[in-house]
């Protein structure tokens, strides 16, 4: 049972962004400033720019997009933990480390609110998961 979800969680992981990024395409084609194409026309250009980016995503947004996945799936603490160790095995993502725990925590308080996303701070990328938290807060 657990294979299988994780499976299903994988599937999500990898298809989830080229959906957004295909409605997200088609949605600025759809803007009234756009030039006038018959529909086929946009729908074309807009699979063929989806396709290209999504097969061009950078490591450090896959990491993070799979950490937000996981952080809804799971809790915050385990997605910090899995970022440590990524951050560990692959050196070259050290830089990203910290807009990656940002992000986290912003997502932590959208997810769980602000007192209860705080209580899985951790020391990951000095303290940038509960900066993270701190400025979502403050933003709301």
């Amino acid at each position: 049972m657990t294979h299988s979800a994780r499976r299903i969680g994988r599937t999500l992981a990898l298809v989830l962004p080229v959906v957004l990024v295909l409605s997200g395409t088609l949605a600025v084609a759809r803007v009234p400033w756009a030039t006038s194409t018959t529909e086929s026309q946009v729908l074309t250009a807009a699979s063929d720019t989806a396709s290209v980016r999504a097969k061009s995503r950078a490591p450090q947004d896959v990491l993070r997009d799979k950490l937000l996945v996981e952080l809804q799936e799971k809790d915050p603490g385990i997605a910090l933990t899995h970022l440590q160790r990524q951050v560990e095995e692959r050196p070259s993502l050290a830089k990203h480390c910290i807009s990656i725990a940002r992000a986290l925590g912003r997502a932590a308080v959208a997810h769980y609110g602000p007192t209860r996303a705080q209580s899985f701070s951790r020391p990951v990328c000095d303290t940038s998961f509960a900066y993270g938290v701190s400025q979502q807060t403050a933003g709301s």
